[in-house]
């Protein structure tokens, strides 16, 4: 695990010293407390299979565990549903929310390890943000980080990934995540 009260992540480092005088130059801020920053990281893996075999959803908990440094929340159905064989509160799936050291080392791995991993990859998609400065996007197979041990997993998951940040247009939160070197396409 990180010792957060000493340690600084080379990424936010980059941010501090780069980045916020960049972003301030280009959008003109008056105030330092206008430039963007990452708020949090959100993980999702939606375990379908754990309706069947209740084990999966423990296999993407210590996934998930490994991958984000922290431990997953596992997230429950609010509903039943005949037709998907769901009842209420039956686990679904798993989530975890990063903030602070433990985000921007994620942010770090995923943009610089982990996406290079991905197969025929060709950049992100530039229009899945969401009007108001966050970032969604997915990954189809979580072995892509190297944390996950390929022979210790017994299934492949997606997983989604939101990047929420502070910024009021999608314009300003493309600048501050091109910046760290976010692979868009154009």
């Amino acid at each position: 695990m990180l010792d957060t009260t000493t340690y600084e992540p080379r990424l936010r480092r980059f941010y501090r010293d780069t980045v916020r005088a960049k972003l301030k130059e280009q959008f003109g801020y008056g105030n330092d407390m206008q430039i963007p920053r990452l708020d949090k990281i959100v993980i999702n893996m939606g375990v379908g299979e754990a309706v069947k075999d209740s084990k999966k959803i423990k296999s993407a908990e210590q996934d998930l565990t490994l991958i984000a440094g922290q431990k997953p929340v596992i997230t429950k159905a609010k509903n039943s549903v005949a037709g998907f064989r769901v009842r209420e509160g039956m686990p679904l799936g798993v989530k975890v929310t990063l903030r602070g050291a433990r985000m921007y080392e994620f942010l770090d791995r995923m943009i610089n390890v982990a996406l290079p991993r991905v197969r025929d990859f060709r950049g992100l998609k530039a229009n899945s943000f969401d009007g108001h400065g966050n970032y969604a996007m997915g990954i189809k197979e979580h072995i892509v980080f190297p944390e996950v041990n390929y022979d210790q997993v017994d299934q492949i998951w997606g997983m989604d990934v939101i990047i929420c940040t502070t910024a009021k247009t999608d314009a300003e939160a493309r600048a501050m995540l091109t910046e760290f070197n976010m692979p868009f396409t154009r």
